[in-house]
Formats: structure tokens, C-alpha cells, sequence
């Protein structure tokens, strides 16, 4: 029987809370249970998450966490990471220490990965401060191999109104990144899409609408996209996979009545074969 070959390091920058199942804690516990060696890079702490009500906020002093940073930057180990995450940021001056973090993992291993899920903002409008939207966009975007936005977030960044795929398929062509996963994507009535943009190929991956999903999809979806991608798979079959593992999830919570995604009830979901999403290829009108 072939030897299992040991999986390499991810590096996770985003929030933590002390109760539930999102930000950084989901992204930890899925890449970890994946087999992946987790760095985990808090960016802030919350008893819970804030759909749940206001709760204290505890943010690491500005000095502090570059120093924290640099430590990291300046480990021997620093080889090991095959990939780097970055979600929700504290505080604007976070990205400067972040972008110094994967450009350093990319000279110790030019073949590493760096993935950036721009935590800013949903359907309501931005809940981060605009300056931390500003430094994801002008610090993190351009290092970013992979983006996941939502096309609130896509719209904001790239200062257009998004009315169709079409439009978010141009503006995710403009961000930067190779590679743009673009959630909340028009699917048609009473359907989720997930739209993969890449240079040369499109394609939309969709599920039923599932009313009053428990909180955490984004950031299951985000870690479990990226973990098939560090696996080797190809980005279309990688987010079949994670938006296939992510819907087994949200039934499940539902059927639990969970108000977070149920990660430690439903792990097995996370390697499960895709099922209950469709993906289509959409042919784009070339000029």
C-alpha cells in the first residue's frame, strides 16, 4: 500500500470567537480535519458571532500584532506553508504586516497559494470600516492568487453596479486574481450560485435557496474551496466539491436547528461526494 504523503501547512489570517463555528475557528477546524497543519493568525477575538447581538470586541494592539507577524516571517519553518488564507481583518493597519506575511511565504515556496476572502460586506451594505476595504483592495487583491468575494463585496471593490453574471463576470475579471469565485452570483429564481471566473473559462455552480441557513456558510465555503485546491483538484471540480459539502451542511443544520454551520456534527460532509448542486459552463459573448 502507497504511504499517505503528508499534507503541508496553511496559514489562516482572520477572527476568532470564543463560541460557534465561523471566521478563522471553521476555517481552522475544516483545513485541520482535512489533514492540513494549521497557522493560525487571529486578527481579532468575539465571544460570538455579531448575528447573534453586540459582545465585546478584543483587538490586538497595532505593534503587537506586526511584531507577532514578523515572527512568523522570520521562522525557520516558514517553508513548510503551502497556502495562505486571509478573511476578516481587525483593523486597517492589519494588512500591511498580512501582505509582508505572504510575500515572504511566496519567496520561501514560489509554488504556495494565497487565497483572499474580502470579509467587508453583504447585501446590507459594508460592516467593516471603509479603510479596511481600502487596504484588502489596494495591500491583499494584488498578491491574491485566488478572491472569493460575494458580489456585494465585488461590487464595492470595483465601484460598479452589478445587475447581472455578465457584469460580475467583467468586474471579477478586473479585480486582479487569476481566479475569482464570486458567491452569491444570479442563478435564477429561488436558486444559490457560486460563479468561478478565470481568464479563459466561466462556470456556475448552483443549488436550491435554502431559507434561514445558519451562520458560517461563507467561511465553510471559503476553506473547503480552498483546501480541494490545495489537494490538487482543478478550481471547477473544487467548488463543486465545496459548494456540494457546504449545502450537506446547511441541511444538516437545519435539520438540527442549528444557528451556526454544524462542522463537528457533519464533518464527514467535508470529502463527500458532490451532490445536490448543478454546474454549467456559460458561454460568455466575445467581442
Amino acid at each position: 500500500m502507497a504511504e499517505k504523503r503528508e499534507k503541508p501547512a496553511v496559514i489562516v489570517v482572520s477572527s476568532q470567537v470564543a463560541r460557534g463555528s465561523v471566521g478563522g475557528r471553521a476555517a481552522v477546524f475544516i483545513l485541520e480535519r482535512l489533514g492540513f497543519r494549521v497557522w493560525f493568525v487571529p486578527t481579532v477575538a468575539f465571544p460570538w458571532h455579531a448575528g447573534h447581538g453586540r459582545s465585546t470586541r478584543v483587538q490586538p494592539d497595532e505593534a503587537i500584532f506586526g511584531s507577532f507577524v514578523n515572527d512568523l516571517i522570520g521562522s525557520p519553518w516558514l517553508g513548510e506553508v503551502a497556502g495562505v488564507m486571509t478573511g476578516y481583518l481587525g483593523a486597517a493597519s492589519q494588512a500591511g504586516p498580512v501582505a509582508e506575511l505572504v510575500a515572504a511565504v511566496k519567496k520561501a515556496n514560489p509554488a504556495m497559494l494565497y487565497m483572499c476572502d474580502p470579509i467587508i460586506g453583504d447585501s446590507d451594505g459594508l460592516f467593516q470600516p471603509e479603510a479596511v476595504g481600502v487596504a484588502i483592495h489596494d495591500m491583499l487583491l494584488p498578491r491574491a492568487d485566488i478572491a472569493m468575494p460575494n458580489r456585494y463585496e465585488l461590487a464595492w471593490l470595483t465601484g460598479k453596479s452589478l445587475r447581472n453574471n455578465e457584469e460580475l463576470i467583467a468586474a471579477a475579471r478586473g479585480l486582479g486574481p487569476r481566479e475569482t469565485v464570486v458567491t452569491s452570483a444570479f442563478a435564477g429564481e429561488g436558486r444559490i450560485g457560486n460563479l468561478l471566473v478565470e481568464p479563459e473559462n466561466v462556470s456556475l455552480v448552483s443549488h436550491l435557496e435554502i431559507p434561514a441557513v445558519p451562520h458560517g456558510t461563507g467561511d465553510a465555503l471559503s476553506a473547503l474551496y480552498f483546501a480541494n485546491r490545495l489537494e490538487g483538484r482543478n478550481s471547477a471540480v473544487s467548488l463543486e466539491r465545496a459548494a456540494a459539502a457546504t449545502l450537506g451542511l446547511i441541511k444538516l443544520g437545519r435539520h438540527l436547528d442549528a444557528d451556526e454551520m454544524p462542522l463537528e456534527t457533519g464533518q464527514t460532509l467535508f470529502e463527500s461526494p458532490a451532490d445536490g448542486v448543478e454546474v454549467e459552463t456559460v458561454d460568455e459573448a466575445r467581442p
